[in-house]
């Protein structure tokens, strides 16, 4: 059983920098793969990045390659998305997700958090 919770979204303009936080429960975190999603409204869940359980191999999807960045604290159960040069169309709810393999298919993981909203103004 792992339960996620994000935090570090907001409201900052366009070009300016977020890092998002996702804190697991439990020991097991160093064994799940770990994985960001957004959602805008009226949008299907759209791929952001992951990364496998050590860290070695990362993941991004094309509309924020070069921009984000994902990491992963193992000793603190924590993943972060840095994200920079943000645009308005970075607008959405932001998910963690937790799973066995790294995958960029939201359906192929199980544990989820609540979200955290960013807002990107122009």
């Amino acid at each position: 059983q792992v339960q996620l919770v994000e935090s570090g979204g907001g409201l900052v303009q366009a070009g300016g920098s977020l890092r998002l936080s996702c804190a697991a429960s439990g020991r097991t975190f160093r064994r799940y793969a770990m994985g960001w999603f957004r959602q805008a409204p009226g949008k299907e869940r759209e791929f952001v990045a992951a990364i496998n359980w050590n860290g070695g191999s990362t993941y991004y999807g094309d509309s924020v390659k070069g921009r984000f960045t994902i990491s992963r604290d193992n000793a603190k159960n924590t993943v972060y998305l840095q994200m920079n040069s943000l645009k308005p169309e970075d607008t959405a709810v932001y998910f963690c997700a937790a799973d066995t393999l790294a995958t960029m298919t939201p359906r192929e993981y199980y544990y989820w958090g609540q979200g955290t909203q960013v807002t990107v103004s122009s």
